[in-house]
């Protein structure tokens, strides 16, 4: 596994946040946020970036609900998650509990003094990182 990088995702009805690691998975950072347009598009572009970091594995933010349970934000989101598997069969998905990240993020973003203009704008990204940080610190351990 060496050498490749992993995503992490936060997708959104309007966009999709994406974050990837370094090649020592031990940091993650943010890569961009996908306008949703098409399935079609949004799959070509994750595509596009799973080739150039050279990524297989995905972390995707698992939007539960604060008492653990599944809602219909978390079968919208396995359901992209099963769209991406169709065109990327090699794809490893790794579901991962973000029931705070975008509230982490949010606060990272605030406490950083960042317009709320620009905060709308990176959120999602934002939100990935800490998806993807928080997995890379449960293979630290």
């Amino acid at each position: 596994m060496t050498g490749q990088r992993i995503l992490g995702l936060d997708v959104g009805d309007r966009t999709v946040g994406v974050a990837a690691s370094d090649l020592l998975l031990m940091t993650a950072q943010g890569v961009e946020t996908i306008r949703r347009e098409s399935l079609e598009q949004d799959l070509s572009r994750l595509d596009e970036l799973m080739r150039e970091y050279d990524a297989v594995r995905l972390v995707v933010g698992l939007p539960r609900n604060m008492n653990g349970t599944e809602g219909e934000r978390c079968e919208i989101v396995r359901a992209f998650a099963e769209e991406i598997q169709k065109t990327r069969p090699d794809a490893e998905i790794i579901f991962w509990d973000e029931r705070l990240s975008t509230v982490a993020a949010a606060r990272s973003l605030i406490s950083a003094d960042v317009s709320r203009k620009k905060r709308k704008k990176v959120i999602d990204k934002m939100a990935a990182v800490f998806i993807l940080q928080g997995y890379l610190d449960s293979l630290a351990k």
